[in-house]
């Protein structure tokens, strides 16, 4: 693998007329050493052989309860109902995502920059870091509907133009992920495989991808033989554990027909080295408020 990025060469093809292929990652998962912060050796090695890493007790109680409602103070203001930052769910109507929620909120603005995530986000990917996208995502019970499986590297690189994965997520935990309700799945070891995808991006496809992807996720075969060679984990625990996985491992999940909700604040941490050029696989970029531009490193 290689540690170079070359923005003007396109190494992960996808969105073709044709059939797609699985092919070898080109770049590292982990772009740092255990003497750059938070993670020891063996942390870091788990994490570049699994693509994930789970820290339970990550934020406390009460930072649970402050977030949350920060969350449920976004989600009932009036005068973010008509707002493009804010993502409905296609069937019920509730509140699916909220988008730059670092814009709309002081205390998920300091959350990026608290050294408990920055510090990790810098030693995964070498280097300062900026918010990529950040959001807060709702799913209710009974009406909430999942994320069909799908590697965000290959929407990031053909819709935002990001070069390579040298990106990383970070997904808080403001309710119990338990198996049922709807938990975020992952393929441990998938993020080494990319998945090419097949079919041309339409106009303005974040305007319904983000209700439903339909365009940009593997077909059902690719995505028989990953689970067969890779497995399936789930992230669940406590509110207030911690998710960080690779931007190209591949994960999914189901609706939640449980009367148990289910939210949490994702942020995505890019790599300033990896700032985004014009889309790979589109005809135009997704909006700023989706794929910041602004590759200020964060402080």
């Amino acid at each position: 693998m290689t540690a170079t990025i070359d923005p003007t060469t396109d190494l992960y093809p996808t969105r073709l007329s044709g059939p797609g292929a699985m092919i070898q990652r080109e770049h590292p998962t982990v772009w740092g050493s255990a003497e750059d912060g938070p993670f020891d050796a063996a942390a870091l090695r788990a994490h570049e052989d699994r693509g994930f890493t789970i820290l339970e007790d990550f934020i406390s109680g009460q930072e649970v309860e402050a977030y949350t409602a920060e969350l449920n103070r976004l989600a009932s203001d009036e005068s973010l109902k008509s707002d493009h930052r804010v993502v409905t769910e296609k069937v019920s109507g509730e509140v699916r995502s909220v988008f730059e929620v670092q814009k709309l909120s002081e205390k998920l603005d300091a959350l990026s920059r608290d050294p408990r995530l920055l510090d990790r986000a810098r030693q995964l990917l070498g280097s300062d870091v900026y918010l990529h996208q950040t959001r807060i995502n709702f799913m209710p019970g009974f009406k909430g509907t999942g994320f069909y499986w799908h590697s965000d590297f290959e929407t990031w690189h053909a819709e935002d133009g990001m070069p390579a994965p040298r990106a990383v997520s970070c997904s808080i935990a403001l309710t119990r992920n338990y198996p049922f309700n709807g938990g975020l799945m992952v393929m441990p070891g998938s993020h080494r495989t990319y998945v090419q995808c097949v079919g041309e991006t339409p106009e303005n496809n974040h305007a319904s991808s983000l209700k439903e992807q339909k365009i940009g996720v593997p077909s059902e075969d690719d995505i028989t033989q990953m689970a067969e060679e890779f497995g399936v984990d789930q992230f669940t625990g406590p509110a207030g554990s911690a998710l960080w996985f690779d931007s190209n491992i591949m994960h999914g999940s189901g609706n939640n027909i449980t009367p148990f909700p289910r939210s949490n604040i994702f942020m995505v941490f890019n790599s300033v080295e990896n700032a985004l050029t014009e889309p790979f696989g589109a005809s135009s970029a997704r909006p700023e408020h989706i794929a910041s531009r602004d590759t200020t490193p964060l402080r």
